[in-house]
């Protein structure tokens, strides 16, 4: 199961391989958030990434116009996942948060992953 950037999106898929027939199979799911097997496999396998606020935030609203564009929520939701971003973090696959990571530095926002949650 891998997840990864492709073309400024977020890509997963899976492979499978029979060692009976020698059937061997890869399920592209495309762009997109990952089927939520393939994300939980990956968050077992590889533990939790952290992506927090690395510094003052200038403005919420390029934070929040990231949280509308790449997870389509209501500004609302945005706003909850922008409190998150500057308490705890946000936790999610390493992918993901890279993804995120990248839209937000783009817009000004100073973000990094935190690597010590990652190693658990």
């Amino acid at each position: 199961m891998n997840q990864f950037i492709l073309d400024d999106a977020l890509w997963s898929d899976s492979e499978f391989s029979c060692a009976a027939c020698g059937t061997y199979v890869c399920e592209d799911s495309g762009p997109g958030t990952a089927p939520d097997d393939v994300r939980e496999a990956l968050l077992a396998a590889n533990g939790p990434a952290k992506l927090r606020l690395a510094g003052p935030l200038p403005s919420l609203v390029p934070a929040l116009k990231v949280f509308r564009e790449v997870s389509a929520v209501s500004l609302s939701r945005a706003r909850e996942l922008v409190g998150d971003l500057s308490g705890d973090g946000l936790e999610g696959t390493l992918p993901e948060m890279e993804f995120l990571m990248a839209r937000l530095r783009t817009r000004g926002v100073p973000v990094d992953i935190d690597q010590q949650e990652r190693f658990r």
